[in-house]
């Protein structure tokens, strides 16, 4: 059994009362471990390189207008919204969902999100993490 599922959500409403000032970190932990119950859809983090990482979505059923990818502070948030069908189909089977999702992703400092493309049902999210000069180790030289 998973410890966070254990947690006395009204044990975390007393906390988050007490902590005036910290509703984000709150809010965040909350959104994370409590309130996440989903795995759709499924998802790959590819790391390509030090530096360069990739998200893979599995989105089938989707088209590129149905999608949005939105970068929002520290949060890469990517959504499908499906336009409703008034089609009369009957489905003897339906494997393939046809939910709505929203999926985040907390960015780490210095990732910076790149170009994103759909190709046979996979939205692929570009992540590079561009570390800036002045935090890059150098050298002293010595007098």
């Amino acid at each position: 059994m998973n410890a966070l599922s254990r947690f006395d959500t009204n044990a975390l409403a007393h906390l988050n009362r007490a902590l005036i000032g910290f509703d984000r970190i709150y809010n965040d932990f909350e959104n994370r471990h409590v309130n996440s119950t989903t795995n759709y859809p499924p998802y790959n983090v590819i790391q390509h390189d030090e530096n360069n990482f990739e998200i893979e979505i599995a989105v089938a059923g989707f088209d590129r207008e149905d999608i949005t990818v939105e970068v929002d502070q520290d949060q890469l948030v990517i959504k499908g919204r499906r336009a409703k069908s008034e089609d009369d189909t009957k489905y003897v089977h339906r494997g393939l969902a046809a939910r709505d999702f929203d999926r985040a992703f907390t960015l780490v400092d210095h990732v910076e999100v790149g170009e994103a493309e759909l190709t046979n049902g996979i939205l692929r999210v570009k992540l590079i993490r561009v570390i800036p000069e002045a935090l890059k180790p150098r050298m002293i030289t010595i007098k």
